[in-house]
């Protein structure tokens, strides 16, 4: 009894923290967003990925680091407590919600892979200078696209590669690479595993987001920008785009976020070249030095505020 009362303790915690952000998030993201558009588009795409998976991370920690601690060293192990309905039936949910997440991303992986194969039978390897492999497909679309997350690969058409100057080709794959770097098709699997009903438009923007921000990085003067951008225009005329889980494909499926991103391209600066940040060392070291000490002279008091907080619950 005292391991299904911990189960369903925990559980809960999870469920009521995780739901609660996340309806904040889902309501109010639109406004926090506004917030940002300053900011350079990478720092933009990585604060809506943070933004997204804050209410599952933030659950997480809450029930492992306070929930689950004051549970086993404060709750008695010889009192045959019986669980309530409210407790069990959030814990059900919380159960449910974490199968629910770890079929989602296993289907998406699934058929990630069978399109995968379907691509690249008969696929052969290009002779390009490129830090991932590069493979021919048959296929015409997709034109280009990255798959995989622990090797990943660059696919690219046979019509693509065809149509492309040597400049276009050369940007277009820098932007791959890019997806490649910022391990956005591991991203997408983690977005599988937490998906929530209302997080639909945060995740579209967030994709946006994310190929402005390989654009950015993959060209280095108007000369580069203007090369992929004519390479988008060209693809885009290949035929219609299908949208595959856990894949980064240059040509976008929406016609608005292609216009967008021509039209950034065409209208590049120097301003959005990509520069690598420089920080010190010192400052993380500080901030968790600080985390620690805080921790250190609070944390057995929080244990018992959550553990009578916990005990109300069960009651």
């Amino acid at each position: 009894m005292f391991f299904v009362r911990g189960l369903a303790v925990s559980f809960s915690v999870f469920v009521m923290v995780y739901c609660v952000l996340s309806l904040g998030v889902s309501l109010s993201w639109h406004k926090v967003r506004l917030y940002s558009q300053r900011r350079a588009v990478r720092g933009v795409a990585d604060f809506l990925f943070a933004l997204r998976v804050f209410p599952f991370l933030s659950a997480a920690i809450v029930t492992a680091v306070f929930t689950v601690p004051s549970f086993l060293l404060l709750e008695p192990r010889a009192i045959n407590e019986p669980v309530g309905e409210i407790p069990l039936a959030l814990g059900v949910a919380g159960a449910l919600l974490g199968l629910f997440g770890v079929v989602n991303a296993a289907l998406a992986s699934r058929r990630a892979s069978r399109k995968i194969s379907e691509w690249t039978r008969a696929a052969q390897p290009v002779s390009i200078s490129a830090p991932v492999p590069v493979l021919r497909i048959q296929r015409t679309v997709p034109a280009m696209t990255v798959t995989g997350i622990v090797r990943p690969r660059v696919l690219l058409s046979g019509a693509a590669e065809s149509m492309l100057s040597a400049g276009e080709l050369r940007t277009a794959l820098n932007h791959e690479v890019v997806h490649v770097r910022r391990q956005d098709n591991l991203r997408k699997l983690f977005l599988r595993f937490v998906a929530f009903p209302g997080m639909g438009s945060l995740e579209a923007a967030w994709l946006e987001a994310s190929e402005m921000a390989a654009d950015d990085a993959a060209v280095c003067n108007a000369g580069e920008a203007l090369d992929l951008a004519v390479a988008l225009i060209k693809l885009s005329r290949l035929g219609p785009v299908e949208n595959v889980d856990l894949t980064a494909a240059l040509v976008h499926h929406r016609a608005s976020v292609m216009n967008a991103r021509v039209e950034r391209l065409i209208a590049w600066n120097e301003s959005r070249q990509v520069r690598p940040r420089k920080y010190s060392p010192w400052y993380g070291l500080g901030a968790g030095l600080a985390m620690v000490a805080v921790f250190a002279v609070t944390y057995s008091q929080l244990l018992v505020h959550v553990h009578a907080a916990t005990e109300w619950l069960v009651r």
